[in-house]
C-alpha cells in the first residue's frame, strides 16, 4: 500500500473546513441511508423515526466514546425477524421492549469488560458460532425478500412487480461492480432511486401521500406509557435478547476493521467497553422512540477508508442531518411511497450478502469444517436457525429460530471437547494490532 493510500486527510479530532463540512457529512448520510430506511420499511416502523434515532444514537455513541471512535450507528438487520415475530405476537410495543432489553445486555457486557477485559467475550463468541448464525440471519429472511419481489399488495404473484424487483436488483449489481470511488459505497441507495424511477414509469408509484405531506412534520414516534404500556415477558426476552450474541460479535469485528483504517487500536483506547456501551445506549434510545435497534455501520467505515477523513465532527454532522431529514414530512412520505417490489429487489441481494458475510467469516478465520467439532456446531446452528425451530416451555415462554440457534451454538462450543479458543483469541488480537 502506498503512502498516498494511507495519508490521513483529517484526523479523528480535526474539524473540516466550513466549505467541505456539508459534502463530507452528506456522504456519510447517503452511505447509511438505504440500509437504515430498509429495516423500518420491512418491520412496519416509521422510516422518519429510524433516521432520527440513528442520528441521536450516533451522537450518543460519539459522546460515550469521548469523541475517539468515528463510527455511525444505524438500523440493525439482525433484529428484523425477531421484531416481526414480536410485533405479530404482542404488537410493536413488545418489539420495542425487546429492543430496549437488548441494549441493556450491551450495557451489562460493557461493564463486565471494563472489569475483566474482553478476552472472555471472544472466547464465548468464536467464529465457528457467529459465522453460521450470521448465515442464518440472511437465509431466514430469504422468503420475505422473495415474497416482496414477486407479489403485489394483495399477496398474489405479479410478473410486473417481479420485473421491477429484477430491474432494481440489476441496478444494484451493476453499481456495485462498475462504479468507483464514493459511488461504489452507495449501490443500495442508487438501486432504490433507479428502481423507484422504473416503477414510476410502469405505474407502480403513488405520489398522493407525498403531495399531501407537510414539509416539516413530526414522524410516528412510539413512546412507552404514551402509545403502549411496557410489559416485560419471558417470551420477549427469549425472542430478542439472544440476538445480542450476534450483534456483539459484529460490533467487535467493526471495531477491529475501524482500528486498522484509522491506524489506532480502538479496542484498547478508548476501549471496547466504551464502544459497546455507546452501541447499547443508541439501541435503548431508539427503542424509547419507536425505532429499530442500532448497530455500527460497515458502509460508513468504507467511506472513512476511501476518503481518509476520520473526523468525528463529520460523523456528527451526518447524524444531525439524519435527525433533520426525519422531521421533513415530504422525505418520509417519499420513502413510504417506494413500492414493495423495489425493496424486494434490494433485499434479494442484501439478505444474500448478509449470509455470504457469515461464510466469509468462516473462511477468513480459517474454521476447519473437516473437524467434527466445528462441523457439528455449524450444522446444528444452520438447521435449527433456518428451519425455524421453536422450543416451547410454557404458553408465554418460547425461544424461536435464530435465538435458539445462537444459544445452542454457544452451548455446544462450551460443552464439546477440543477447539482452539486461545488460538482464536490471539488471532483477534493480532488482527487488531496489525
Amino acid at each position: 500500500m502506498s503512502s498516498e493510500d494511507t495519508k490521513v486527510v483529517l484526523g479523528i479530532n480535526e474539524n473540516p473546513p466550513p466549505g467541505k463540512f456539508f459534502i463530507l457529512s452528506i456522504q456519510h448520510l447517503f452511505a447509511m441511508f438505504g440500509a437504515t430506511i430498509l429495516v423500518p420499511y420491512l418491520v412496519g416502523l416509521s422510516p422518519g423515526v429510524a433516521l432520527i434515532s440513528s442520528g441521536v444514537g450516533t451522537l450518543t455513541f460519539l459522546l460515550i466514546t469521548k469523541g475517539q471512535v468515528p463510527a455511525y450507528v444505524g438500523s440493525s438487520f439482525a433484529f428484523i425477524a425477531p421484531i416481526i415475530a414480536a410485533t405479530a405476537a404482542d404488537g410493536p410495543g413488545a418489539a420495542m421492549i425487546g429492543s430496549f432489553l437488548a441494549g441493556v445486555v450491551y450495557g451489562i457486557v460493557a461493564l463486565v469488560i471494563k472489569a475483566t477485559g474482553h478476552r472472555w467475550l471472544v472466547k464465548l463468541l468464536p467464529p465457528v458460532v457467529v459465522g453460521p448464525v450470521i448465515i442464518v440471519i440472511g437465509l431466514s429472511l430469504a422468503p420475505t425478500a422473495v415474497g416482496m419481489a414477486m407479489n403485489n399488495s394483495g399477496g398474489e404473484y405479479s410478473l410486473l412487480h417481479f420485473t421491477v424487483a429484477l430491474v432494481t436488483l440489476a441496478i444494484v449489481i451493476l453499481s456495485s461492480i462498475f462504479l468507483r470511488g464514493f459511488l461504489n459505497l452507495i449501490p443500495v441507495l442508487i438501486g432504490i432511486v433507479g428502481g423507484y424511477i422504473f416503477a414510476a414509469l410502469v405505474g407502480l408509484v403513488d405520489l398522493s401521500g407525498v403531495k399531501a405531506a407537510k414539509i416539516f412534520e413530526v414522524p410516528d414516534f412510539l413512546f412507552p406509557f404514551v402509545h403502549y404500556s411496557p410489559t416485560v415477558t419471558l417470551s420477549i426476552i427469549a425472542l430478542m435478547v439472544p440476538v445480542s450474541i450476534v450483534t456483539l460479535s459484529e460490533h467487535i469485528g467493526h471495531q477491529m476493521v475501524l482500528s486498522k483504517v484509522v491506524h489506532k487500536d480502538l479496542i484498547q483506547r478508548p476501549g471496547l467497553h466504551r464502544s459497546i456501551m455507546g452501541d447499547g445506549f443508541a439501541t435503548m434510545l431508539a427503542a424509547l422512540m419507536g425505532g429499530p435497534p442500532n448497530t455500527t455501520y460497515g458502509e460508513n467505515i468504507g467511506v472513512l477508508a476511501i476518503t481518509r477523513v476520520f473526523s468525528v465532527f463529520v460523523i456528527g454532522g451526518a447524524a444531525v442531518f439524519a435527525i433533520l431529514f426525519g422531521f421533513i414530512g415530504k422525505i418520509t412520505a417519499l420513502i413510504t411511497s417506494i413500492p414493495t417490489a423495489v425493496m424486494g429487489g434490494i433485499s434479494l441481494l442484501l439478505f444474500g450478502i448478509i449470509a455470504a458475510s457469515g461464510l466469509r467469516m468462516l473462511v477468513d478465520s480459517k474454521v476447519d469444517l473437516g473437524d467434527k467439532r466445528n462441523l457439528i456446531i455449524s450444522s446444528v446452528i444452520l438447521v435449527v436457525g433456518i428451519g425455524g425451530a421453536i422450543m416451547k416451555f410454557t404458553a408465554n415462554f418460547e425461544i424461536h429460530g435464530m435465538a435458539l440457534a445462537a444459544i445452542l451454538g454457544v452451548l455446544l462450543n462450551w460443552a464439546l471437547p477440543g477447539g482452539s479458543v486461545e488460538e482464536e483469541i490471539n488471532m483477534y488480537e493480532a488482527e487488531v494490532e496489525s
